[in-house]
Order: structure tokens, then sequence, then C-alpha cells
């Protein structure tokens, strides 16, 4: 029999809104875009860079919504508040 130890912290994320950057292979179109109101898209290379201000549950449904388009999703970051935009440079996806 196995005795699991309470832990404080099992990394649960935070459910206040956050700043995402999440990046998605290739060049959306307009139409596919609209799946995802409220995040401001860019092209970087070959990826689409979708940025925006999410929380826990809004998060999960872009996940889904990435999924269910059949995108192929290659990042998600969360932006600490010491990290500028990232069209800036510092914190940038295209580190």
């Amino acid at each position: 029999m196995r005795v699991h130890l309470p832990v404080l912290n099992h990394g649960v994320m935070d459910p206040a809104p956050a700043r995402y950057v999440i990046r998605i292979n290739g060049h959306l179109g307009a139409t596919v875009l609209l799946a995802f109101p409220g995040l401001v898209s860019r092209w970087h290379g070959a990826h689409t860079v979708l940025t925006g201000q999410l929380d826990q549950s809004a998060l999960y449904g872009v996940l889904a919504e990435i999924e269910a388009l059949g995108l192929v999703l290659l990042e998600v970051r969360q932006l600490t508040p010491e990290s500028q935009s990232p069209e800036s440079g510092k914190g940038a996806p295209d580190e």
C-alpha cells in the first residue's frame, strides 16, 4: 500500500488572468483566427503567435479550440509581470 504525504503546492495554476503567448505552426488565415477572439495574432517566420490575457478557463478553451481545428501547437508560455511584451525582445517567444 502506498502512502502519499500531503503536498502544499501541487503546481496548481493560478486562476487569475495572466498574459500568455501561444505559438502555432503555420500561418493562420483570417477565418481561422476568428476562433480566437480577444487574442492578438502575428506571424513570426513560419508560425502564428497569439498573445492575450486569459484566465485558466479561457486558456483551456483556446487549447481545446487549437486541438479541434487540428492545428499544431508549438508553445504555450505564461509571461511573467517582469517580462516585457513579446514584441520587445525580452521574454519574447522568438528567443
